[in-house]
């Protein structure tokens, strides 16, 4: 690779080659992937090609709610989001402790607040300068969950408990009933989406870089969002939640000091 140092993350086109912090790269079925590895722990980060999809849910979506409206958002930038949640062990890596009720290298770092997200981000980027890495925005994030579907789940019109982690006592819109874990799971415990995506529905709820707020319908490219508010984005469903709350446009909101034992999140970088 050498002479190959510069790669634009924001293009419109993926990249040819990896940036400097990935210890291994290739492309496969689901596209291009580069893996960060710190103090042998590796993550996968998949590159999110730009384009538009349709963010929120129909009229006719059963069990929507009424801050999910429907509109159609253009997102210009690509960028390279985790595989998969947050886990343990990576956590442990950069911040030398574990915080999750749940333990397990493998499964999702949980019981963390935005505020704990937000001080991970600060030292890892301050272990790896340059890397950039943020938490997803909620447009990016529901993007990427959607992985080209407009049915509710990326899985499509319903979800089981062998596609997701949630409390299949509570199916979705009469769906049946399934298993109820009352834990997380691995973070690769169970299917990727189209894009190579694990568990985007369900495990645990992923905290957004947004702030909170009605969408705004005037700006739809690269949206804009809000400065301030009182609680920040969370997205995706959890074990402990009915199948409903794993829809691909279902939207939470909490304070940024919240924690519990049904909250993770997910690394995102470029942007």
């Amino acid at each position: 690779m050498s002479g190959q140092k510069q790669v634009n993350i924001h293009s419109a086109d993926p990249p040819q080659f990896p940036p400097d912090w990935a210890g291994e790269w290739g492309q496969d079925q689901y596209g291009l992937w580069s893996a960060l590895v710190y103090r042998g722990i590796a993550q996968v980060f998949r590159w999110i090609r730009p384009g538009q999809f349709m963010m929120g849910s129909p009229d006719d979506e059963p069990e929507r709610r009424d801050d999910e409206t429907h509109h159609e958002v253009t997102l210009t930038r690509g960028f390279w989001l985790a595989d998969t949640a947050c886990t343990q062990a990576l956590w442990q890596a950069v911040m030398e402790d574990n915080p999750s009720e749940f333990k397990g290298n493998e499964r999702p770092v949980d019981s963390v607040s935005w505020e704990d997200c937000r001080d991970f981000l600060e030292r890892i980027n301050g272990l790896l300068p340059g890397l950039n890495f943020n938490l997803p925005f909620e447009a990016q994030w529901e993007y990427a969950c959607r992985a080209g579907t407009r049915t509710p789940f990326s899985f499509g019109r319903g979800i089981s408990t062998d596609q997701a982690n949630f409390d299949g006592n509570y199916p979705y819109a009469g769906g049946e009933k399934g298993e109820y874990r009352e834990t997380t799971v691995p973070a690769k415990a169970l299917p990727c989406n189209n894009w190579g995506l694990y568990q985007m529905h369900g495990n645990v709820w992923e905290w957004c870089q947004d702030w909170y707020g009605d969408y705004d319908l005037k700006h739809l490219v690269d949206l804009e969002r809000p400065d301030t508010g009182g609680f920040r984005v969370l997205r995706g469903g959890s074990w402990s939640f009915n199948a409903r709350d794993l829809r691909s446009a279902c939207r939470f909101r909490n304070t940024t000091s919240y924690r519990s034992f049904s909250i993770g999140f997910r690394l995102a970088q470029g942007h």
